[in-house]
């Protein structure tokens, strides 16, 4: 891949950086009380998680349950997606904004050595209100200039175009974003060569 070192990439975490719906998947099976497919509960959570939360009707206990057993899953079976650090390494600088809690974010990270890919991370802990609401993506935008968004969801870029970048699906073909891609592995021919004469 040819270095992209003018662009700063926002990521999303689940579903973009680490496949973690596999995770999210059976940890929602040990706390719901019926009987549900595993394809229908990994239906639910590409929505979102609080959304599958509601529609699973999981108590404040039930999604009290998942977070603690979310702390205890091993991070070497948390994996991240195929040929994504060679686009982490060419990239002149990516952040990271999730829902999901800081200590989880870079206990994952930490794991596969990645934390040094990120100049900032945003999390659920830092007060922001939840996607697509934009207040997030503004803050990034303001102190590094985003001019990608990468998401799995509709919610994920919905605020990346609200601050006039372009936008990514990952393994997701809705409508709405500017590239789309299904294995990091074509990014550069898919997406990248977009910003390759890009400058500051």
């Amino acid at each position: 891949m040819q270095p992209l070192k003018n662009i700063t990439i926002l990521w999303d975490f689940d579903g973009t950086l680490f496949d973690t719906y596999p995770m999210y998947t059976a940890l929602f099976q040990k706390v719901i009380k019926e009987e549900v497919r595993d394809e229908e509960v990994y239906q639910q959570l590409k929505v979102s998680f609080t959304h599958a939360a509601n529609y699973f009707h999981l108590s404040e206990a039930d999604v009290a349950k998942v977070r603690q057993l979310e702390s205890e899953w091993p991070t070497s079976q948390v994996a991240p997606f195929p040929y994504l650090e060679t686009v982490l390494k060419n990239v002149g600088k990516n952040v990271i904004m999730t829902h999901k809690a800081r200590q989880e974010t870079e206990r994952i990270l930490g794991e596969h050595g990645w934390l040094r890919y990120f100049t900032e991370i945003v999390s659920g802990d830092d007060g922001f209100p939840r996607k697509p609401d934009p207040a997030a993506y503004e803050y990034l935008h303001k102190k590094h200039t985003i001019d990608l968004v990468v998401g799995d969801r509709l919610l994920d870029i919905i605020p990346g175009k609200k601050i006039g970048a372009q936008t990514c699906l990952f393994q997701n073909n809705e409508q709405g974003a500017d590239f789309y891609l299904d294995s990091y592995h074509n990014f550069y021919d898919k997406v990248g060569k977009h910003f390759s004469t890009l400058t500051r």
